[in-house]
């Protein structure tokens, strides 16, 4: 099986663990897809979809059929599983946490924030998928909660931000910062005017960098790319929308104990 190249953060550089940040190249699929698409929800070729999805369990060591990947809906909800779930049968959830080796974890995105946990000690691992939404219902928070459930503990989980839209690249209207500042939220801390009057830049990995803290993290580290801006490496559905592309594919990152 031809394993897909992926990128890896300093921090989940830990014996035992495997993890990759999949970008959009070593795969199979074909036009706005092309080539890495690995989300099921959209409206590539099935079939291409899983023989990317088997070359990026290849890539983390695990058999085809142990990469579990939700059904996400920007939720806070995070579960701990300690078996894979059949394809018709994906639990709705945002974060997956698992201490069973040989097990994937992964989430899918293409601009929202995708972050991988570790507690190498524990042997406790967990993905969360953290846009907007998910980031301030308490996704983040809530994986780790899972993990701890599990034995892990919360000084001793290590994080990383993958490829996620930087601010520069998120412009947003009123009522997003609205939603922010009745949850409580400094408006100034995550937000600077944007191009146009009223509207404003969203900084999303600040944002989730501050919830891993709020939740105990031990270690957290941005890997600061934006999927936006990188076109050649990343699929982006804000980039999609601005073009009036049809359809966008999407990145996965995943994490697995040994």
């Amino acid at each position: 099986m031809t394993a897909a190249p992926f990128l890896a953060a300093a921090t989940l550089a830990l014996p035992g663990i495997a993890h990759g940040f999949f970008t959009r190249k070593g795969g199979v699929s074909e036009g706005v897809y092309a080539s890495l698409n690995g989300g099921v929800g959209s409206r590539d070729a099935p079939d291409a979809v899983a023989e990317n999805r088997a070359r990026m369990a290849a890539a983390l060591g695990v058999r085809a059929d142990q990469l579990a990947v939700p059904y996400q809906a920007h939720s806070p909800d995070a579960i701990a599983i300690s078996v894979h779930w059949a394809l018709d049968a994906r639990p709705c959830c945002d974060g997956v946490v698992t201490a069973t080796p040989g097990l994937a974890l992964g989430v899918t995105g293409a601009d929202c924030g995708m972050i991988l946990f570790a507690d190498p000690e524990a042997r406790v691992v967990g993905a969360a998928h953290a846009g907007w939404r998910g980031a301030l219902g308490g996704v983040v928070e809530a994986t780790v909660a899972a993990m701890e459930r599990l034995g892990a503990k919360r000084g001793a989980v290590v994080a990383a931000l993958g490829p996620c839209i930087a601010q520069e690249s998120y412009e947003v209207g009123p009522e997003f910062v609205a939603a922010f500042v009745e949850a409580g939220e400094a408006r100034d801390r995550f937000f600077v005017p944007g191009r146009r009057p009223r509207y404003s830049m969203f900084d999303l990995k600040a944002y989730i960098a501050e919830r891993a803290a709020r939740a105990g993290v031990g270690r957290f580290d941005d890997m600061r790319l934006d999927t936006y801006a990188d076109e050649e490496r990343f699929f982006s559905y804000r980039r999609t929308t601005h073009r009036r592309e049809p359809d966008y594919g999407r990145l996965v990152s995943a994490i697995a104990l040994a």
